[in-house]
C-alpha cells in the first residue's frame, strides 16, 4: 500500500516522493498502480538519452559532464544508473554514483541507482516505470547509464530516444564493437579520454565500420570528448538534440514511442503470468505433483495460464 499523502508530496515537488515512488516500483507494490493512475494526467514525456559502452570507457565521467551541461543551460535532469545486483540482498551494489555526487544538493538533479534484477540488459522493467514517473515529476531530461557488460547492454536503445555509445583508446574496442553488434543501436559514438593515445585509431576505425554498415536516414556521429576536462560535451549534446529532432522529422520518434508501449506491456504481462505460476504451483499441491510427476513445464504452463481467476 502506497501513503495516504505520497502522491500530493510528489505533486507538490517533494524529491522524497519521488524516491518513495521508485522503491514502490522496484518491488513491485500494487498500489504503485494507483499512484500512476493518479498521475497520468500531468505525466509528460522527458527527453531519454541512453550512455553504454564497455566498463572504464569513463561512463559516469561523461553522463556527469553532460549533467553539469544542461543544469548551465537551466534544463532539469534525472540520472538513472543501472547496476549489477547484489545477490544477497537484490539491491544495486555499486549505488549512486560517486562522481555525480557534486550535483547532490541540486534540486533539479536527481540522481538514483537501479538494480538491474537479473533483467537481461542490465534495463529492468522498472526503468521504464522510473523514466514514466520522472516525467511526471517534471523532469526535462532523464539519463539512462548501463553497467556495460557485453551484449545484454544493447537494450538500452529500447528505452533511450537516443542511444550514445562510449568507448575509448587501448580496450579492445574494436572486438567489442564487432561482438557486441554496437553498430546496429549507436546513434552517437563518441570516443571519450580523446587525451589518451590511440583515439584518432579508434574514430578511424569506427568510420570503417560505418562505411559497410546499411545506410539509413540517420548516420551516426563520431565524437571525442575529454569528460574530465568538460570537453566536446556540448557537441554531444548538440548531437542528441539534432538526432531527437529527426526522429520528430521522420516520424519515427511516435513509432518508437507506440514499440515502447507494446514492449512494456509485453513484460508486464509476462511478469504477471510468473507471479500467477509461482502461485498457481505453492497454492496447489496436486497441480506441483502433476508437474514433478510428469516433468511438462509446457503443459503446466499452459493449464495455470488456461484457468480463470
Amino acid at each position: 500500500m502506497i501513503e495516504s499523502d505520497l502522491i500530493e508530496r510528489f505533486r507538490h515537488g517533494d524529491t522524497r516522493a519521488l524516491a518513495r515512488a521508485i522503491t514502490l516500483i522496484e518491488r513491485r507494490d500494487p498500489g504503485l498502480r494507483d499512484l500512476e493512475d493518479a498521475l497520468r494526467a500531468g505525466t509528460s514525456s522527458p527527453g531519454v538519452a541512453g550512455f553504454t559502452g564497455a566498463p572504464g570507457t569513463g561512463k559516469s565521467t561523461l553522463v556527469d559532464a553532460v549533467v553539469s551541461l544542461l543544469r548551465k543551460r537551466e534544463s532539469s535532469v534525472a540520472v538513472v544508473a543501472t547496476d549489477p545486483n547484489s545477490p544477497f540482498t537484490g539491491g544495486a551494489i555499486l549505488g549512486d554514483r560517486i562522481r555525480m555526487q557534486r550535483h547532490a544538493l541540486d534540486p533539479k538533479v536527481f540522481i538514483r541507482s537501479m538494480g538491474a534484477r537479473g533483467h537481461l540488459g542490465g534495463l529492468s522493467l522498472a526503468t521504464r516505470e522510473a523514466i514514466r514517473l520522472l516525467g511526471a515529476f517534471g523532469f526535462d531530461e532523464v539519463l539512462i547509464e548501463t553497467v556495460g557488460v557485453g551484449q545484454s547492454e544493447l537494450e538500452v536503445a529500447a528505452v533511450a530516444d537516443t542511444t550514445v555509445v562510449v568507448l575509448t583508446p587501448n580496450l579492445g574496442d574494436r572486438v567489442q564493437m564487432i561482438k557486441a553488434g554496437i553498430l546496429e543501436i549507436a546513434d552517437i559514438f563518441v570516443v571519450n579520454k580523446a587525451d589518451f593515445e590511440g583515439y584518432t585509431r579508434v574514430m578511424a576505425e569506427l568510420r570503417a565500420m560505418l562505411s559497410l554498415a546499411p545506410k539509413t536516414g540517420w548516420k551516426p556521429p563520431i565524437l571525442a570528448t575529454i569528460a574530465s576536462r568538460q570537453e566536446g560535451v556540448a557537441e554531444l549534446w548538440d548531437a542528441v538534440l539534432a538526432h531527437r529532432k529527426h526522429l520528430e522529422k521522420s516520424g519515427k520518434a511516435e513509432e518508437l514511442a507506440k514499440r515502447r508501449l507494446r514492449d512494456e506491456t509485453a513484460e508486464v504481462a509476462a511478469e504477471l503470468a510468473r507471479d500467477r505460476a509461482r502461485r498457481a504451483l505453492d497454492d496447489d499441491p496436486e497441480l506441483a505433483n502433476r508437474l514433478f510427476d510428469g516433468g511438462t513445464p509446457y503443459r503446466t504452463a499452459e493449464e495455470i495460464l488456461d484457468r480463470k481467476r
